[in-house]
């Protein structure tokens, strides 16, 4: 199927979706919950597990081929260290921006919220940062795969792929392997989108039916806010970004990776949406595929851009309904805090609340306040991996762009 044909086809179940999802706000629950249970859960979780499955094997044979693609250690050291501070660089800045704007719109005191019966959050524990990095290493990456650990199946990957790239014609035919099964793979997941609309029609119907408008509407400042930091971020530093170490142009940029910020959007999860915005980025931007299978996969895991705003935006506004204010030294806590956890909490299931209710912990705040803005956070959690997705492509692109500039010297 046509790219546009089937980003305009997403569009479409998008925008029906959320008209649907609107009307059953209205519809008694005796109605919505079966629909829900029956139908729209059902079709969109078929639409996720089809993708997730494609995940692993995906990442696992791009970040092989990428790095016995760049042959040169020292080559892909430069690109992982690149990578990685250009995440957290825009973390720290995204954080930034949100407490900037949050302090400015004051969405805590847009409303009375009742805060004394918030005892329906418990928040997960995260693992020590140390550990997280010992782990990066498997014990065993048969029961990585098999687990989804993000970060040992990437770190595998990486070993294999610098063996086939000292190991050259000995293993020749292992790497022509791996590149007929990425041409296999690639092909399922064109497949896979071919079910895209169904599956985002019935997730964001359901989204937005389960939260409800009463929900919504008494969050809405709040929504508002995180919604606002969201397009800044995208529309200024990506865009900066893009231009000025890129050299390219955002609007191309933005143009040509809609296809993939679609369906990272109703999917909510950057892993589910990897294997469309590797293949959006090298097809429609340009993207060189060794980058692309090596920045992409590590960025799904790592970068959280997104989700730091939204830990900002909730701070603030949990700090301003509490009516407890944070001084200049708790806020400087909180950038510091939530770039290293993005860090240190990198695949980590549900991440998100997790790292919020660290960041809540650590300048004092009471974490019942999570359950002020659980009831949203579905659907704001698809806004952030849209911009999550666009970021870890902009960080490929820049890379890939300046390869091509240093080749051209040489």
């Amino acid at each position: 199927m046509d790219s546009k044909k089937l980003t305009r086809r997403i569009l479409i179940a998008l925008v029906a979706g959320a008209v649907v999802g609107i009307a059953l706000t209205f519809a008694p629950e005796s109605f919505f919950g079966p629909l829900d249970k029956y139908v729209l859960d059902p079709v969109g979780q078929i639409f996720i597990n089809l993708i997730m499955m494609l995940v692993v094997p995906l990442v696992f044979v791009s970040i092989v081929l990428g790095t016995a693609g760049l042959g040169d250690p020292a080559k892909l050291g430069k690109i992982g260290v690149f990578t990685v501070t250009f995440f957290l660089t825009t973390t720290a800045i995204a954080i930034s921006i949100g407490l900037a704007v949050a302090y400015v719109v004051k969405p805590g005191t847009a409303g009375i919220f009742d805060t004394s019966n918030l005892d329906g959050y418990t928040p997960g524990e995260a693992p020590p940062i140390m550990e997280t990095l010992i782990n990066i290493i498997p014990e065993n990456p048969i029961a990585a795969m098999s687990s989804g650990e993000m970060l040992q199946i990437i770190a595998f990957a990486i070993f294999i792929g610098i063996a086939l790239a000292y190991l050259s014609d000995k293993t020749k035919g292992i790497y022509n392997l791996f590149e007929q099964a990425n041409e296999i793979l690639n092909w399922l997941v064109m497949l896979v989108m071919r079910f895209a609309p169904y599956g985002a029609f019935a997730l964001i119907a359901s989204a937005i039916g389960g939260a409800g408008l009463d929900a919504v509407g008494s969050m809405l400042s709040y929504m508002l806010t995180v919604i606002g930091v969201l397009f800044l971020h995208a529309l200024l530093i990506y865009s900066l970004a893009i231009w000025l170490l890129g050299r390219g142009n955002p609007v191309k940029f933005f143009k040509g990776f809609f296809p993939a910020m679609t369906v990272a959007f109703s999917t909510s999860s950057s892993n589910a949406a990897l294997p469309v915005a590797m293949k959006t980025a090298q097809e429609n931007l340009g993207v060189r595929k060794e980058i692309s299978s090596f920045v992409q996969p590590l960025g799904a895991t790592i970068n959280m851009d997104g989700t730091a705003i939204m830990q900002a935006v909730a701070t603030v506004f949990i700090s301003q309904v509490y009516d407890l204010p944070l001084t200049f030294t708790e806020l400087l806590m909180v950038v510091l805090v939530a770039t290293l956890a993005s860090v240190g909490t990198a695949g980590v299931p549900g991440v998100g609340l997790i790292m919020l209710a660290m960041v809540l912990n650590q300048v004092g705040l009471p974490v019942e306040g999570i359950a002020l803005i659980i009831g949203i956070d579905r659907i704001l959690d698809m806004l952030r991996t849209a911009l999550n997705t666009s970021g870890d492509a902009a960080c490929a692109y820049i890379l890939s762009e300046r390869e091509r500039r240093k080749e051209k010297k040489a």
